[in-house]
């Protein structure tokens, strides 16, 4: 490597390209010219594949400095490389190669693709391509902003300085339809080493810089600690009585004692010790891009896909957004279809639930009456998953903000999340319930201590079925057994909320049902909080009003008691209509269930 500056000095500076093109426009050729130029190959490096070209015959190529086997060279490919270092006076840089959509795409979601800034390749004989054009949109999809272009190969149209004029207009009117701003546009011939490193006598007309200039002209993003706070949490691991989270800051600073929310769950806690690995001696803060572990000061269930903010600091969470897709599948993406949803460490089933634009990548015009794209397109559309994501848009946070999709095994689109509002009435009510639940004025008395006191675990049974089978009888004789036994139960009839805290909601039995049903679930929620065992029925609990309660009971257990000869959905327990009948046994039958759930634990037990 060349010595162009302490190691320390030259780490704490560097820089992250990407460099994307067209197939055969000459990335590996560039990258080996970087690298020679820049004195960063191992020593003999040069001269070795120098012998080898030798020995077969073949005229030295500079690209042949990234083959990694003899075997590759013999047979003229080029492997992919997805790291590459090579250095300035300046600082040191990693060349993050993309050689194709796929590839870049997989690296997107991985974080690799997190580059600073780009250099996007154009072929001067063959002029701008449909690739060079879905290149540029796949920038604009990661945020790059930094960019030059490097017209190649001009020793091929003689240096002629009219075809670098066209295609400079070309690619700068397709730029600036998205948005992106070319930093320069540098003619280069790659393989003879033209403009690289030093400008040459070839191209007079051309006063601009270098690729190494340009490269020193880019400017590093600052770490995103101003960002908040966003944690994706990679593993939970046990260590003795402790449970470590494990994960990398993708943005924002974390501190010991802060209190941190775990999306989408809800769940928080206060950070107990902040864990790092082969370190002397423990940190009490960490900050963006370092991987890390911390331990909470309760034992709270965390799996791999949460993510971990600050109270104040909260993500979205919803089961639908709007996103802007690049699209590589070899079947169209259209509606109806089951894809996964890859988001940091998140994984969950998704579909497309409404085009609201199908664009060509490669001229992005419109394509008119649409409700699909093909590949290599691109979609402005609405996504919803099969249960809520948390994440922010790409303009906000641009690492929880983007995406892939996978078809089985592949990648087979990859996007960023542009806009949100809820669309369905359970996306507001999990606004409504997050702004709640983070501002609520909370009980110096935890759950676990009511839970010891009273003997049992704070929970809504709720008692469902068709009408006239006795849920009424049996809610009303199991509250009694179960004050009988000392429990703090109470019977929650929906007809008394709509009595009262819902008085003027109009005819809570039509157009304001789901508003009785919220109201229904605040009151609940009050009853939980005071640890004690709901019980509710009533005959118009729809699937959708259940969901609603169990949203709005969150982080209480929701029961579910289906009295049914034709048990629907997923309850917890079904009796039958005639063993309800008996409401004693039935009554009995429920507790016993209720115990065996760990609900119900009697009066001696310790925590």
């Amino acid at each position: 490597m060349g010595n162009n500056g302490s190691a320390t000095e030259l780490s704490s500076r560097l820089l992250r390209l990407v460099i994307v093109g067209h197939v055969d426009h000459g990335k590996s050729t560039l990258v080996g010219r970087l690298l020679s130029d820049t004195d960063s190959l191992p020593e003999g490096k040069l001269q070795f594949v120098h012998d080898i070209c030798k020995q077969q015959g073949k005229e030295f190529e500079f690209a042949f400095l990234l083959d990694a086997l003899e075997e590759e060279q013999e047979q003229g490919i080029t492997i992919d490389t997805s790291q590459i270092f090579f250095s300035t006076k300046k600082r040191k840089y990693v060349i993050i190669d993309a050689p194709g959509h796929k590839e870049f795409l997989k690296n997107m979601v991985t974080g690799a693709a997190d580059a600073e800034a780009a250099l996007l390749l154009i072929d001067a004989k063959e002029g701008v391509q449909e690739q060079s054009r879905r290149h540029g949109y796949i920038l604009k999809l990661l945020g790059l902003t930094q960019v030059a272009v490097v017209i190649n190969k001009m020793d091929l149209v003689d240096y002629d300085e009219k075809v670098y004029d066209r295609i400079c207009s070309e690619y700068t009117a397709f730029l600036n339809s998205m948005g992106i701003t070319a930093r320069e546009f540098i003619p280069v011939s790659a393989k003879l080493g033209t403009n690289i490193a030093n400008l040459k006598d070839e191209m007079p007309w051309y006063n601009g810089p270098t690729i190494l200039e340009m490269v020193d002209q880019f400017e590093k993003k600052p770490p995103p600690d101003h960002l908040p706070f966003r944690f994706p949490v990679q593993d939970v691991y046990k260590f003795d009585e402790r449970r470590i989270i494990a994960g990398r800051v993708e943005s924002g600073k974390l501190k010991v004692g802060d209190r941190v929310i775990f999306s989408p769950s809800n769940k928080q806690a206060v950070v107990k010790t902040i864990e790092a690995w082969s370190v002397p001696e423990q940190p009490s803060v960490a900050t963006s891009s370092e991987s890390i572990g911390f331990t909470l000061d309760e034992q709270i269930f965390v799996e791999r896909g949460d993510v971990c903010t600050l109270a104040d600091q909260l993500p979205i969470v919803s089961s639908t957004f709007d996103a802007n897709v690049f699209w590589m599948g070899q079947k169209n993406l259209e509606k109806g279809r089951k894809f996964t949803l890859k988001l940091n460490t998140q994984e969950i089933e998704c579909e497309v639930l409404e085009f609201k634009k199908a664009i060509d990548a490669s001229t992005l015009e419109t394509l008119t009456d649409q409700n699909f794209i093909a590949k290599n397109d691109v979609a402005e559309l609405t996504l919803k998953t099969r249960n809520p994501v948390a994440f922010d848009l790409f303009g906000t946070c641009a690492t929880t903000g983007r995406f892939v999709l996978v078809d089985e095994y592949d990648v087979c689109g990859g996007g960023i999340i542009t806009t949100y509002t809820p669309a369905t009435k359970s996306d507001k009510l999990r606004d409504e319930v997050r702004t709640r639940d983070f501002n609520w004025v909370k009980s110096e008395i935890k759950p676990e201590e009511r839970a010891y006191r009273n003997g049992h675990r704070a929970v809504l049974i709720l008692i469902t079925g068709d009408p006239a089978t006795g849920k009424g009888s049996l809610a009303r004789t199991l509250e009694h057994s179960l004050f009988q036994n000392n429990f703090q139960s109470y019977l929650l009839d929906r007809r008394n909320v709509n009595l009262g805290v819902g008085a003027d909601v109009d005819d809570p039995k039509n157009t304001g049902e789901a508003e009785s049903a919220r109201r229904l679930g605040e009151v609940t929620k009050l009853f939980l909080d005071a640890g004690h065992v709901v019980i509710s029925t009533s005959n118009a609990f729809h699937q959708e009003d259940q969901a609603d309660l169990r949203l709005l009971a969150n982080p209480y257990q929701v029961v579910e008691i289906q009295v049914t000869s034709q048990p629907s959905g997923d309850p917890d327990l079904v009796l039958s209509v005639d063993e309800a009948q008996n409401v004693k046994e039935a009554a009995h039958k429920i507790q016993e269930f209720l115990k065996e759930k760990k609900i119900l634990m009697g009066h001696n037990y310790s925590i």
